[in-house]
């Protein structure tokens, strides 16, 4: 049996939004939870999830967003309506709002973050583990510098967070704040809790000696105009060795870009190519950057690995997952979805594909990014096997 019972879940693939969204609220019993997250797949009606939404309780915090595609019992989802939630005897939540986000002040969202953590540390004293979970427009261009901001404020206490999607149409993302979907918009989670959290980022992705320098590119936009000093698009495909008419989202899933500092790496994913054969980009990129190729692993085999090292003293955890849609694009173009949905089903994975993910201080991509809940007394036997 998978997880602790820590979280609760529920979810409906029913087209019928209505009917989605009751079913999911019903299999929840959201009355006694402090917190409900909903992950909205395409084609809802979100005026009548919001709709739904009005009839809980008060005391029943909610945040939630659009996704690229939900993870929940079996797996890999789509067109879903996923949830999770946390119940009030384990966990006491503050939520705060971002928005406009494109015009955010970063000292109020510093303030913002640091008077959520007060309210919290005043009300639960005796529980000492905190944690938050960030959900942001995953087309805002934001996410940069909003987890600049948090983190500073959050000190010590982990950050994680994934950006909303639009499954691969990449229009509009929403933003489920004070029960309402909003564009433009981000909603901060900070979690006092008696259990014990992780907080975890993985990816199966190795740097190769393949070197590119992005010669030019408007930062702001997210956009390498060249790199080698020719146009970006071409000059990726010719690197590949590929037709430049061929680039896909697929394209860029299997050949990732990674910037190396020291030992690590951070994936900085690709998310189109532009008419004028610019490069898009899901992340910061600046002129001078230098890049690498990457080339991935056997995404089944590292995913089942790196959840049961989550697992470690025999106590299995509840884990809630930010899942970049271009691991998911990768599993789908080489024919392991149904086996990464497997392994993702066995240990009990809740969550979604993202337009990005964000840990501590960074906005990253194509990385898996968590939270791993286990029960209060197990900290002692995790710290055994440094976990926690």
């Amino acid at each position: 049996m998978t997880g602790q019972g820590i979280m609760r879940r529920a979810q409906s693939t029913h087209a019928e939004t209505d009917a989605a969204i009751s079913a999911v609220l019903t299999d929840l019993a959201p009355a006694d939870l402090a917190l409900v997250v909903l992950f909205v797949g395409e084609g809802h009606d979100l005026s009548r999830i919001e709709a739904a939404l009005a009839a809980l309780p008060a005391e029943v915090q909610v945040m939630g967003c659009t996704t690229a595609g939900e993870i929940g019992k079996g797996g890999y989802l789509d067109h879903s309506i996923t949830a999770l939630g946390l119940p009030r005897a384990l966990f006491q939540v503050a939520l705060g709002a971002v928005t406009p986000l494109r015009a955010f002040d970063t000292e109020r969202a510093r303030a913002m973050a640091f008077e959520l953590r007060a309210g919290l540390t005043f009300s639960t004293a005796d529980w000492a583990n905190e944690v938050a979970f960030l959900l942001s427009d995953g087309l805002s261009l934001m996410e940069d510098q909003l987890v600049w901001a948090l983190s500073e404020a959050l000190g010590q206490s982990p950050l994680v967070g994934g950006s909303a999607g639009d499954g691969l149409n990449f229009g509009t993302t929403h933003v489920l704040v004070e029960r309402r979907f909003r564009s433009d918009a981000a909603v901060l989670a900070v979690l006092r809790t008696p259990c014990t959290v992780t907080a975890f980022r993985f990816d199966h992705l190795e740097p190769t000696e393949q070197r590119m320098v992005v010669t030019d590119a408007d930062p702001a936009q997210r956009l390498v105009l060249e790199i080698n000093g020719m146009t970006a698009g071409p000059e990726y495909a010719r690197i590949l060795g590929k037709d430049p008419a061929q680039l896909s989202p697929f394209t860029f899933a299997a050949n990732p870009v990674v910037s190396k500092l020291g030992a690590a790496h951070h994936v900085l994913a690709i998310q189109r190519v532009e008419p004028d054969g610019t490069l898009r980009f899901f992340s910061a990129i600046e002129r001078g950057l230098v890049l690498r190729l990457a080339q991935g692993s056997d995404i089944v085999a590292h995913l089942d690995q790196s959840l049961a090292g989550l697992s470690a003293g025999g106590v299995t955890p509840d884990i809630l997952a930010c899942d970049c849609i271009l691991r998911r694009l990768e599993a789908e173009n080489t024919q392991t979805a149904r086996a990464v949905s497997r392994v993702l089903d066995r240990h009990g994975v809740t969550g979604f594909n993202t337009y990005g993910e964000q840990f501590n201080m960074l906005h990253v991509n194509q990385t898996f990014t968590g939270l791993a809940f286990y029960p209060p007394e197990s900290g002692d036997d995790l710290a055994a096997y440094g976990v926690g």
